[in-house]
């Protein structure tokens, strides 16, 4: 009797557990079945949704997701450009009527004070006056300090000094020392001018032969130099190039003075009496 009850209780059991089996795994079916529901759902809501929508309003979001990654230059401010009208105010140095050097032009005379508007600035500037180059040139008064005045008679003084002593050539290329003349002559220093007529100048001695190139800065620097002397000794031309010349020991046929030679006839008088 106790085995016959035995497997009665066995079967009953078998049977609630398969039960039991069966309730799961139908729930778990239908939760799958649900969410597959949901999401064929939302798909159809979306496709309605595009339909609906007007393509400008398709554009207008794809546009709000590119302008999260750019810089929106609508938005940006800008700065305030703020325009001076009067350029910063210096003293001046020099005076109406003043000689200065100007490097690239030589010596100039100062001939009026004027104002300028340059991009709507003022600028203030000196008007000078190149007789010998027959022209005119302006300098603000913010960049007077490349114009320089003109030397002292002690700097005249060494400038002869330097001009008496012996050339210094070096044995480079042609090409090489007619850059170190020109950056010299345009430095506007009285001493470097002074250096460059030195070691270009052939004096009297004809048999030499200079270059062109050779010629025109020697010619140049010269010219600088005499004006120079000119105005600082308050001499005529021909004074201050007698003096020039005669520290380079140039021209000396026409500073020596040649003697009076008298007709044959005031000769023979002369014996005569």
């Amino acid at each position: 009797m106790k085995n016959i009850l035995k497997k009665i209780l066995n079967k009953k059991k078998k049977k609630q557990v398969k039960k039991k089996v069966k309730k799961r795994s139908k729930s778990k079916k239908e939760k799958i079945v649900k969410v597959k529901k949901e999401v064929l759902i939302k798909k159809k809501k979306k496709d309605i949704i595009k339909k609906t929508l007007p393509k400008d309003t398709k554009n207008e979001k794809n546009e709000n997701k590119s302008e999260v990654y750019r810089i929106s230059k609508s938005n940006e401010a800008k700065p305030e450009i703020k325009k001076v009208k009067k350029q910063a105010s210096e003293k001046k140095i020099f005076k109406v009527k003043d000689y200065v050097v100007y490097p690239k032009h030589g010596v100039g005379q100062i001939t009026e004070f004027k104002k300028i508007n340059i991009g709507g600035i003022e600028v203030e500037t000196y008007v000078l006056k190149f007789e010998k180059d027959k022209a005119d040139g302006m300098v603000p008064v913010n960049k007077q300090s490349n114009l320089r005045p003109l030397a002292t008679i002690n700097q005249i003084n060494k400038c002869v000094s330097i001009l008496k002593s012996k050339p210094k050539i070096k044995r480079s290329m042609w090409s090489r020392r007619a850059q170190e003349y020109e950056a010299k002559i345009s430095s506007g220093k009285i001493y470097d001018l002074a250096e460059v007529v030195r070691d270009l100048n052939k004096g009297d001695d004809l048999m030499i032969d200079q270059s062109y190139s050779e010629r025109q800065l020697f010619e140049k620097a010269y010219d600088r130099i005499l004006t120079e002397f000119q105005i600082v000794l308050g001499t005529n031309m021909q004074e201050a190039q007698k003096k020039l010349d005669k520290a380079l020991k140039r021209n000396l046929e026409k500073q020596t003075p040649k003697p009076e030679v008298k007709p044959e006839l005031e000769q023979i008088q002369e014996a005569t009496e």
